[in-house]
């Protein structure tokens, strides 16, 4: 239960759909402050702890209604925002700053971009680090996560080499999908992202964070991912600050499971 807990606090509970309007945001943005029943937290004594997820993320043209929303409930939970041409990255590049930097003025204080593949694909690796490092510029002093849509790359060698140009860029996590694409977050990729932030680390003294997103659905997947983290980046990476799990269903079964 508790490292189900410890799952919740790191979520970024998330919709990301053509239907969304404000009031499902609403819906969410409640859910956010309150994603454990109380009764099942008071048989826990964790009532009083203050247990929320660690982010709501929206599409930019939802970000005031989550940022609405989250003032009327009187918390502080971050309103993350994909941006920059997401979920497919093809987009001229001046496009994806102006969604960037919109996003931050309606209120986003995290933004999700997403890299271009096709630099990947064919090599282009200062292209990516100078894109990528302009939309850090654009982020300002919003945190910045970079997606690199790890099923699209064509190898786990171009995931490490993304990694560490995503982190060089100024990325404050990488993560591994949009969730869209036909393969998302697998433990082989994040055990490769992870040992790409070890080293940047260990040559930097910079920790960056970590998010897997896509088909993270059940609680089992969740602990998965909490171990793995433990495993291969330490106990100081279990927090919300340094890591985050991308989730739109996975916290019905979280607490499913704390019920039991």
């Amino acid at each position: 239960a508790a490292w189900l807990l410890k799952a919740v606090t790191c979520m970024d509970l998330t919709t990301l759909s053509g239907d969304d309007t404000p009031s499902n945001v609403h819906r969410m943005c409640y859910k956010a402050k309150h994603p454990i029943r109380e009764d099942l937290l008071k048989a826990m004594d964790m009532h009083d702890k203050g247990i929320t997820v660690a982010a709501v993320c929206v599409y930019p043209t939802r970000v005031t209604d989550a940022v609405t929303a989250l003032k009327a409930a009187g918390c502080d939970i971050p309103v993350a925002s994909v941006a920059g041409g997401f979920p497919s990255g093809q987009m001229p590049l001046q496009t994806r700053l102006a969604e960037i930097k919109l996003a931050v003025e309606y209120g986003a204080r995290e933004i999700d971009i997403v890299i271009n593949r096709a630099l990947v694909l064919t090599g282009q690796w200062e292209e990516l680090y100078e894109e990528i490092r302009q939309c850090r510029e654009a982020c300002g002093d919003a945190h910045m996560k970079t997606i690199l849509s790890t099923g699209e790359l064509g190898s786990l060698g171009n995931v490490y080499k993304a990694s560490m140009i995503a982190m060089m860029a100024g990325s404050d996590f990488i993560k591994t999908s949009t969730g869209k694409e036909v393969e998302n977050a697998t433990l082989p990729v994040g055990v490769v992202m992870m040992r790409a932030i070890r080293d940047f680390y260990w040559q930097t003294g910079n920790k960056v964070g970590f998010k897997p997103a896509g088909g993270i659905r059940t609680a089992k997947d969740a602990i998965s991912w909490l171990m793995l983290v433990h495993e291969e980046l330490g106990v100081e990476w279990l927090k919300p600050e340094l890591f985050r799990l991308g989730a739109s269903s996975l916290l019905e079964d979280i607490e499913k499971q704390v019920s039991y």
